[in-house]
């Protein structure tokens, strides 16, 4: 099969896609945080081809994608009472809700679970795409499973090339990590997966979240996981990576001195050494730079061929909790905490 990337901007691109998936078929497509490996959503065999692309575990549930509030209700078993409250301040955006599910949704997006992940994507081309399809498109991010998700689409070439026939451009995704996944479905709303919505502005929003379900070690252990991004290693580049977790000058020091000429380091902009391997993603406190550039930079870190990986852990305050998050889920049980050392 050969892939074509298409301008996303282009109306008969759009109409083109759109047609690929009422067929059955899988397109790539750009989001505000990734690019999305889209599928019809109550497809049972097109949701069933996304697994089989990227190598996914068939319990790794999927978000559906919509365009419209009015999508919500055929999806959905009830609407919680706080939904309202938060799509209209959060939709479109990187907000994904679970709530229970309805007889529509087949259980390979779920993958078995009574609840489903939704979410209304603020990209234009992402809306004009699910609204030409007239349907709900499941997409997780469209890359190997495991791997760092894909933030241009010349990362979706690079990593689904003869896998499918399309990826619609939309540049650079602005964000550049995935959304924030809250429960809705029980008494107490649960941030599973932490985003660019924190968890302080959903509790000022909400009064009470909990947020005990992101456990950056124990989430290995989960049987069924409610949301991606729960359970397995993800986001790694193809070199083993520690996480180097503390304050901004301790943890370059720490770094600088197990660098050699087959080790790569991601850093902040605000450190002084320099070596050929070093890829920078922003200033310490620059919690949306460093998401907006930290797969883009995992992948240069890739094209070294390195052994060794380190990366600096920004404070897990904010959006800096979303991006410690990602980082130490590529580093798996590889993380260093200075003040632990001390």
């Amino acid at each position: 099969m050969e892939t074509i990337i298409l301008d996303a901007g282009n109306k008969e691109n759009i109409e083109l896609c759109a047609g690929v998936l009422r067929d059955g078929g899988l397109v790539a497509f750009p989001t505000e945080t990734v690019y999305g490996l889209g599928a019809n959503a109550l497809d049972e065999k097109a949701v069933a081809g996304i697994f089989s692309i990227k190598g996914r575990q068939v319990d790794n549930p999927l978000i559906v994608h919509i365009s419209s509030l009015d999508d919500v209700d055929p999806l959905v078993d009830f609407v919680p009472d706080i939904f309202e409250t938060l799509a209209k301040r959060y939709w479109p955006g990187s907000l994904t809700l679970i709530m229970r599910k309805s007889r529509m949704i087949p259980d390979n997006v779920t993958a078995g679970l009574d609840t489903v992940a939704i979410r209304m994507p603020e990209h234009p081309a992402a809306l004009e795409l699910i609204r030409t399809f007239s349907g709900p498109v499941a997409a997780p991010s469209a890359n190997p499973s495991g791997r760092p998700s894909p933030t241009k689409a010349s990362h979706v070439f690079d990593d689904l090339e003869g896998k499918i026939p399309y990826i619609l451009d939309g540049g650079a995704c602005e964000l550049g990590i995935e959304s924030t996944v809250l429960d809705i479905s029980g008494d107490i709303p649960r941030i599973l997966r932490p985003g660019f919505v924190s968890y302080d502005e959903l509790k000022e929003v909400l009064g009470v979240v909990d947020a005990a379900g992101v456990d950056f070690r124990g989430e290995q252990s989960l049987e069924k996981p409610m949301s991606p991004g729960m359970k397995y290693r993800h986001y790694a580049p193809k070199a083993p990576l520690t996480a180097v977790c503390g304050a901004p000058g301790k943890t370059a020091s720490y770094i600088e001195a197990r660098m050699n000429d087959d080790t790569a380091a991601l850093l902040f902009d605000d450190q002084t050494f320099s070596h050929p391997n070093v890829v920078l993603f922003g200033a310490s406190d620059d919690y949306a730079t460093q998401a907006s550039l930290l797969f883009d930079a995992l992948r240069k870190i890739d094209s070294f061929g390195v052994s060794t990986i380190y990366a600096q852990v920004p404070s897990e305050e904010g959006l800096g909790s979303a991006v410690a998050n990602r980082i130490k889920k590529a580093a798996g049980d590889n993380i260093v905490v200075l003040s632990d050392l001390i």
